[in-house]
């Protein structure tokens, strides 16, 4: 069609294109995006916003179509369902780098879809879909003060030593120790997730620095499309207090609410700050309900203004008090950890448990310990595959002292949960070392920021309390950014509360161990970040972690030497593939045989693989050796001691292992002639026998008379 527009350009070795005019030309703006054979389609739709509405209603969508993998959906109805984690994951991920960058006061309604349209299972859509919607936004009419990029950073060992790899397909992942998925703009970077294998700080940064440079490379494509069919941006009203009502508010208030924030203790300090705004706003702005529509609409507006007023107050007082005093809510010095209290054990029928507590901030932790039949199976656009390590966080509204309507996790738990779920993988054994599947439980408790850093470090308590050989400590910990109002003077601040999230710039949070990192979490409501401000914030978080890490091992130094009486016990026998099928029989019936005689259950993998778990150690002793001795193989030569199951004519067939029989000839049963067979052997009898030859088929053919050869003679008396 002539009114499409196209712009292409290579990024990471790869051609990524953008294009607008053809689909979706109802909606304020839409943009296709393809890399490789993956497509996405972003939506952006603006509408006036609602009435009495005091916030900015950004809402942010992404589905996976399971046709655009030439897949069908699971379940009865054969139809996409409610969202699944990674489709969660990827609208948090699409909409933490775009939500700071809309004007102050800017209430319309917004809301940005992004469809996966095809799949081609080695160029993954989530960061495509945040450049996608970020594009779609630039040549829209909404005032976004963008536009911004995101991008996946990996690193792969080769002989030339570490590499980056720009957007690694998942093959490439799975060799990469670093998933780092980054978005920015020009001016800076403004999200970061990092999943990690204990990788230092150096190479984390240098990876941040690579990855910001192909976001410039994308930015300028974005940017063509903008020069050739961008709407110019209209900002519309935008809902701010008056001058004259900012200045009432402050010359009312400032001078309370500057000591109010001052209280220790979350509770008292926030009952302060009610107060002064309940009796701020029913005294000088109160409701108007007796006089005409006009009057009271008018006073409805007031009342609205001078609630903003006072949260703008409160924010520049606790900026200024950290900034210029260097003063604190809770009292503490800008790179002070809040006191930290721990215990392990804290549950008797949990595999594994711990509390963790700093400051206000508590979280109860268990951990499970299963089989393989506990894996949980994902589906989704990729190859299926299955997890053998899951964290499930939950958030109550008690934690936070508040009755509210109890629901399932929504978006900021799942996020939450799988920041700690990442941040702890990097520690994890090798399936190997543990075969066991590992579901932690993070139950928050008391909530007074960072309860997703408390997360990891309860979760590690509670692994090393059920006896997980992890690689070492982890620890959590969040770093604030506060600055003057000419955003000049700037003041880091380790281990972030509640209060300096909401007021400050930033909620950056790192994870790991003390030799390097396995989570990072960005969250920035300022513009962007420079890599050497970057640089510093790790560093401080680096010694804060160290910090933790040794009141964690003050708790419980190591992993416990064995796991919970009450964990199933698990063991891996390796097996040749060949004999898979013996094991499991015909129609299943050796394997279930086993599985009922010993009270064990055997999962079987296709590499050989076998994992047999029993309530207890006998059973599973017993089951081991008898699959050894099943699947065991034959070798010529070899000296077995063998039952006597069958007697014939011409010899005695003796099982060397369950299902594995041999033929002795009736001339290798002793030395001499053998007139009779029974005279040598019966069935039932146990002899040893020597492994003469293992033919082309299978069969085995045993010598007794060899076996006696190789005793020693006895000494003639």
């Amino acid at each position: 069609m002539a009114d499409l527009i196209r712009v292409e350009r290579e990024i990471g070795g790869r051609k990524l294109v953008l294009e607008t005019g053809k689909i979706a030309k109802l909606c304020s703006a839409a943009v296709m995006a393809t890399y490789g054979e993956s497509v996405v389609l972003a939506t952006v739709v603006r509408a006036a916003p609602r009435e009495g509405i005091d916030f900015f209603p950004l809402t942010v969508d992404y589905r996976e179509k399971t046709a655009a993998a030439g897949k069908f959906p699971g379940g009865f109805r054969k139809r996409e369902g409610a969202p699944n984690e990674k489709e969660v994951l990827t609208m948090r991920m699409i909409d933490r780098p775009i939500r700071p960058l809309f004007p102050d006061g800017f209430l319309d309604e917004v809301q940005i879809q992004v469809w996966v349209m095809s799949h081609d299972g080695e160029n993954d859509t989530d960061v495509l879909a945040g450049t996608a919607a970020s594009a779609a936004l630039a040549i829209s009419d909404v005032p976004f003060e963008g536009p911004t990029a995101t991008v996946r950073v990996g690193r792969v060992h080769t002989e030339s030593g570490p590499t980056f790899v720009l957007n690694p397909t998942v093959s490439q992942l799975d060799y990469s120790d670093m998933d780092l998925v980054l978005a920015g703009h020009k001016d800076g970077v403004n999200m970061i997730e990092v999943g990690a294998a204990e990788v230092p700080e150096k190479p984390v940064l240098d990876a941040i620095a690579f990855g910001h440079k192909a976001i410039l490379d994308i930015l300028g494509l974005i940017d063509d499309l903008a020069k050739k069919c961008g709407k110019p941006k209209v900002a519309g009203d935008l809902l701010l207090p008056t001058p004259e009502i900012t200045e009432q508010v402050r010359s009312l208030c400032e001078n309370d609410l500057l000591a109010a924030r001052q209280i220790n203790g979350k509770a008292d300090r926030g009952n302060r700050v009610d107060a002064l705004r309940k009796a701020l706003l029913d005294t000088h702005f109160a409701l108007k309900p007796d006089g005409n529509v006009a009057q009271y609409q008018e006073s409805v507006k007031r009342r609205g203004m001078a609630k903003e007023a006072f949260k703008r107050l409160e924010e520049k007082l606790t900026r200024r008090l950290i900034v210029e005093k260097q003063t604190r809510a809770d009292g503490r010095k800008p790179a002070e950890i809040r006191k930290i209290e721990g215990a392990v054990g804290v549950f008797p029928r949990t595999h594994g448990s711990a509390l963790f507590q700093r400051g206000e901030t508590q979280s109860l932790v268990s951990c499970t310990l299963g089989t393989a039949k506990d894996e949980q199976i994902i589906d989704g656009l990729i190859p299926e595959y299955s997890k053998k390590f899951t964290l499930h966080y939950n958030f109550p509204p008690f934690s936070t002292g508040e009755a509210k309507r109890i629901t399932g996790p929504g978006r900021r738990e799942i996020g939450h949960g799988a920041l700690a779920e990442r941040s702890l993988m990097g520690i994890l054994p090798s399936p190997e070392e543990f075969p066991y599947t590992i579901r932690i439980v993070s139950d928050i408790t008391e909530s007074n920021g960072s309860s997703s850093m408390a997360s990891v470090c309860g979760g590690c308590l509670a692994l090393m309390d059920a006896g997980v050989p992890i690689k070492a400590t982890c620890a959590g910990i969040s770093v604030g950014r506060f600055a003057d109002d000419n955003d000049k003077n700037e003041l880091f601040v380790t281990d972030i509360i509640g209060e300096e999230d909401f007021f400050g710039d930033m909620d950056f949070k790192v994870a790991g161990t003390r030799e390097g990192i396995t989570g990072i979490q960005l969250d920035l409501k300022t513009r962007g970040l420079t890599i050497s401000q970057i640089e510093r914030i790790l560093e401080q978080a680096r010694v804060g972690r160290v910090q933790i890490i040794d009141t964690m091992e003050s708790i419980i130094a190591s992993p416990r030497p064995t796991i919970s009486v009450y964990a199933p016990r698990l063991v891996t026998i390796q097996i040749d593939p060949d004999k898979i099928g013996k094991l499991i029989g015909p129609g299943g019936k050796m394997i279930r045989a086993l599985q009922d005689r010993y009270g064990v259950t055997i999962d079987v993998e296709d590499d050989g693989t076998v994992m047999v778990s029993a309530p207890n150690g006998e059973s599973i002793e017993q089951a081991r050796g008898e699959i050894e001795a099943l699947c065991a193989e034959i070798k010529v030569g070899a000296i077995y001691t063998g039952k006597v199951v069958s007697v014939k004519d011409f010899g005695a067939f003796v099982e060397l292992a369950p299902g594995t029989d041999g033929m002795c000839h009736i001339s290798e049963l002793a030395d001499g002639f053998v007139k009779s067979v029974s005279d040598v052997v019966k069935i039932g009898d146990v002899v040893k026998v020597k492994v003469l030859l293992v033919d082309d088929q299978g069969r085995i053919k045993l010598s007794r008379k060899a076996a006696m050869a190789t005793e020693p003679v006895a000494p003639k008396a």
